[in-house]
C-alpha cells in the first residue's frame, strides 16, 4: 500500500497499520472475530502488538468497533482517540446508537483515552494524520488523512469513514437523529474537498482491495494511486443519497 503502511483487516472489514521504529498505529478493528485476526496479522508481518501505542478509529458501529478491545488487550499501552460523538458509544460497547439497537450490535467496551475535534492532528512515529469529522452514516464518522510514500513518491492517503445510508435510515423531515441529512450535506462536501491519491476506507470492497492486491503482487507499485477511483466512489454515494432523500421527501 506504502512505506511502513499495511492492511492487517479481513476481506471486508478494514483494519490498517503504520509502522515506525518508535510503535506502531492500528486505525479500526473490525468486529470482533476481525480484532483478532488483526492481532494475528501484525505478527505475521514480523511486528510485536505490544507495541501498538495509538488506536484509531473510523466509527462506532460493530463492524468497525468491535475489535478494539482485544487490539487494546494486546496492546495494554496504546491509547484509543474517538470523536465526541462516537466516542461515548465506544464507551458503551455500541449501546445508544440511534439507529443499531440490540444485542447482535453490541459489543466489548472500551473507553477512548482521547476525544478528537475535527481537524485534529495525531502525530507519532514520523506519521501524521488528520482526523475529519464527516458525519451521517454515524454522527461522529471519521476520515482519515495523511501523507504516505508510495513507490518513491509522497502520496496523500485517505481512509474514509463511510458514507452509505443504510436501509432504514430517516432523511429530511424526520431524520434518524436531529441533523443528520445536513451532516451528510456537509460530509459530501468535506470529502470532495480533501485529497485522496491513495483511496482506502473501513471497508475493502468500497476501494477494490482485492484487484488492487493483485496488481500488486503482479509488479504494480503504485496499485493503491487511485484519484479517479476516489472521485468516482463518491459521485456514485453522493447520487445514492440524494436519490434516498428524495425518495423520502417528495
Amino acid at each position: 500500500m506504502g512505506e511502513g503502511l499495511y492492511y492487517v483487516g479481513s476481506a471486508d472489514y478494514a483494519a490498517y497499520l503504520l509502522t515506525s521504529k518508535t510503535g506502531l498505529i492500528v486505525l479500526d478493528g473490525g468486529d470482533a472475530e476481525t480484532g483478532k485476526q488483526v492481532v494475528a496479522n501484525i505478527k505475521t508481518l514480523g511486528f510485536d502488538p505490544a507495541q501498538v501505542k495509538i488506536l484509531l478509529n473510523t466509527h462506532q458501529h460493530f463492524d468497525h468497533a468491535a475489535g478494539l478491545a482485544t487490539i487494546k488487550r494486546a496492546a495494554p499501552g496504546a491509547k484509543l482517540y474517538a470523536s465526541a460523538a462516537d466516542g461515548p458509544i465506544i464507551a458503551a460497547g455500541g449501546r445508544g446508537d440511534p439507529f443499531l439497537k440490540g444485542a447482535r450490535f453490541e459489543y466489548e467496551a472500551v473507553k477512548p483515552d482521547v476525544i478528537l475535534k475535527d481537524g485534529q492532528k495525531v502525530a507519532f512515529g514520523g506519521w501524521t494524520l488528520t482526523a475529519h469529522v464527516t458525519g451521517g452514516h454515524t454522527k461522529g464518522c471519521t476520515t482519515w488523512t495523511f501523507p504516505v510514500t508510495v513507490a518513491g513518491k509522497v502520496r496523500q492517503a485517505q481512509v474514509h469513514c463511510s458514507s452509505s445510508v443504510l436501509p432504514g435510515y430517516k432523511l429530511g423531515k424526520t431524520e434518524t437523529y436531529p441533523g443528520q441529512t445536513a451532516d451528510y450535506e456537509k460530509s459530501f462536501a468535506t470529502w470532495k474537498s480533501l485529497p485522496c491519491d491513495v483511496f482506502l476506507a473501513s471497508h475493502a470492497s468500497f476501494y477494490g482491495l482485492q484487484a488492487k492486491k493483485k496488481a500488486l503482487d503482479a509488479g504494480q507499485a503504485d496499485a493503491f494511486v487511485d484519484p479517479a477511483g476516489c472521485k468516482a466512489f463518491y459521485v456514485k454515494q453522493e447520487a445514492a443519497f440524494r436519490a434516498e432523500l428524495k425518495r423520502q421527501n417528495p
